[in-house]
């Protein structure tokens, strides 16, 4: 599995280099003074969104970074160099957060957004900064200080628009194949998909918008049951989720009891999940006694004012009408955002 997304790492930044204990010892100057030069600064480790970068597994293999000293100051007022910091690039959505309280520094949300993960120290002043007219031969000059060194844990959320959740089997792997490119691993047995996967849904002349296909959640997903604890950090950066119920009459399954548990599942993880804009899909149509089911389930939903499609992901039945409807709504959520953030 490539997909990794969670690392803890221990960064530590550069000392800085020490001042320097000189004099000025020159033909036909008797009384020189002192020469010093101060140290240079430690070098700094920061973390960057690269677009170029999809999971975290780098971090799993090298788990310390550390940068470079400063110099240490010379004589005849020669400072020393600054070191070179240390750059970490990981994809945008990374989430950096202090190893031992947990509290977020960081989220890295944008195309090479930066954060300094620990700064490096500053350089000792050497013997020279120290000269005064009553004391004009100092014999001493500063150390460096020491970098900062942390433990963090580090967490990528997808960034996606769309979320495709349900139980196992409820047809978002096909669902995703079929309105993008994306070609997951589809297959007849529960928990099929183990990584979540990402689609680009071409929605008018030039637009489109991401959908991110969620691992099946089961009851008791946010106490750690199935998959689900892992992935449902994926969706929480969504603007709309795409809820699938498996309508096939084989599976014995009550596509309401399925509707209410998951959204359950949502509220317990997340508050703010359970009230993000849902879509229902009531896939399968394509079984006759799925279709049948589908048109009574039809009136439930939109006496709860939610906006329902019956849909047949592996014939692509409805799909049009689906992409069209969340697209525009989509589209409707980020201008809303913009203007908020211009307020």
């Amino acid at each position: 599995m490539n997909f990794i997304d969670e690392a803890k790492i221990l960064v530590k930044a550069g000392d800085g280099g020490r001042g320097c204990v000189s004099f000025r010892r020159e033909k036909y100057v008797p009384k020189g003074g002192p020469s010093g030069g101060d140290g240079g600064k430690g070098g700094d480790v920061v973390i960057k969104a690269d677009g170029r970068i999809t999971s975290l597994i780098d971090l799993r293999y090298r788990r310390h970074y550390s940068a470079g000293r400063g110099q240490h100051g010379m004589g005849s007022l020669c400072h020393g160099k600054d070191a070179l910091g240390v750059t970490i690039r990981v994809p945008a959505g990374t989430v950096v957060k202090d190893g031992e309280s947990g509290d977020v520094l960081a989220d890295l949300t944008k195309e090479g957004e930066e954060f300094i993960l620990a700064k490096g120290g500053r350089g000792g002043k050497g013997n020279a900064h120290f000269k005064t007219s009553t004391h004009q031969s100092p014999r001493f000059a500063q150390p460096g200080e020491k970098g900062e060194e942390r433990n963090l844990k580090l967490e990528l959320k997808l960034l996606a628009d769309v979320g495709l959740i349900g139980f196992p089997n409820a047809g978002k792997s096909t669902l995703i194949s079929r309105i993008s490119s994306a070609r997951p691993k589809i297959a007849d047995y529960p928990f099929t998909t183990l990584i979540p996967n990402l689609g680009v849904v071409k929605f008018g002349e030039f637009g489109g918008f991401v959908v991110a296909d969620i691992p099946g959640l089961i009851q008791g997903a946010h106490r750690g049951k199935g998959l689900g604890i892992r992935f449902l950090k994926h969706i929480e950066r969504t603007s709309l989720l795409i809820h699938l119920l498996d309508l096939s009459p084989d599976t014995g399954r009550d596509p309401v009891a399925d509707f209410n548990a998951v959204n359950i599942e949502l509220k317990e993880f997340n508050l703010g999940l359970s009230k993000r804009p849902q879509v229902v899909c009531l896939n399968k149509i394509d079984i006759p006694e799925a279709r049948e089911a589908a048109v009574e389930l039809l009136k439930f939903f939109r006496d709860k004012g939610i906006t329902v499609f019956m849909i047949s992901s592996a014939t692509g039945e409805g799909t049009k009408e689906l992409v069209d409807h969340v697209g525009s709504a989509v589209e409707g959520l980020k201008k809303e955002g913009h203007e908020k953030e211009a307020h």
